[in-house]
């Protein structure tokens, strides 16, 4: 199997006029578009296959990190038994992983790709096929005051917390991988636009991701669902010792079997804290 192959990502391309980007969240039923301010551009880049030197990476030094521990839960079928059994697993698994002292769950996304299907509402999640980060650090921040009593969050912003992702596959993940951006490849003061990502009962932030040539690209091939990915979208400590967050997106591996199972996976968001 090739070290790389050579895949098509789709990055962020900022307003012509200068404007702030946003994007509407609720998709157009008909054509399944999103209304936004901004466009979009295919660019040809290598994503190398970390398959057998998965040590190589780790979440403060990439900002991503690859691990094998099989799930108790195994069917992914139903929200409400997600919640009460996947949740509290992997809440502790990303405790013994990072040494935190607290780890707060507070949503998950199912994507399963079905060719032609345009509705993309809440249970009808395909895989994102944009280069982007999940959170800026103004969201980041919102986020710990959004799901934690007032009195926490203001002790817990001021140590030390992050926002990390576990991605776990439900089938073998050969088609529409995630490919993951090292962030030691990055330029955190050119490459990031924050972008408002606009719901019906409030604005949210991400960061749009811009083309920059230099950008290491990485993913597993194959993945299991006895597999995982740890990813960070934020990191407080910005002081250049530790990796701070990680674009992402899915990607076509033009190496995928014509029978291989369409791409269904699993996506944890957590804050993480620490003493």
């Amino acid at each position: 199997m090739a070290d790389t192959v050579n895949a098509t990502l789709t990055y962020f391309v900022p307003p012509a006029d200068g404007s702030r980007p946003y994007q509407y969240m609720d998709a157009d039923p008909k054509t399944g578009e999103h209304v936004r301010n901004f466009t979009r551009e295919p660019v040809q880049v290598e994503v190398e296959n970390m398959r057998g030197k998965e040590d190589s990476v780790t979440l403060d030094t990439a900002g991503f990190q690859f691990f094998k521990v099989p799930s108790k839960h195994t069917s992914f079928k139903s929200d409400e038994e997600i919640q009460a059994e996947y949740y509290p697993e992997s809440v502790e698994l990303i405790k013994k992983i990072t040494g935190a002292s607290r780890v707060v769950l507070f949503d998950h996304t199912i994507r399963r790709r079905r060719p032609g299907i345009i509705d993309d509402g809440p249970d009808k999640r395909q895989p994102a096929m944009v280069v982007h980060v999940d959170q800026s650090t103004a969201s980041a921040i919102a986020r710990v005051h959004k799901h934690l009593p007032p009195a926490d969050a203001e002790a817990l912003l001021k140590r030390r917390f992050q926002i990390i992702n576990l991605w776990r596959p439900i089938n073998q993940a050969l088609d529409y991988p995630l490919a993951l951006c090292d962030c030691r490849s990055i330029d955190r003061k050119t490459d990031f636009v924050p972008t408002t990502l606009k719901y019906a009962e409030r604005d949210g932030e991400s960061y749009g991701v811009q083309h920059n040539p230099n950008h290491k690209w990485k993913y597993m091939r194959g993945m299991t669902p006895d597999e995982f990915i740890l990813f960070k979208n934020f990191d407080s400590v910005q002081d250049g010792s530790v990796a701070v967050l990680t674009p992402h997106s899915a990607f076509n591996d033009p190496t995928t079997p014509a029978d291989a199972p369409l791409r269904e996976s699993i996506e944890l968001r957590t804050l993480v804290f620490y003493d």
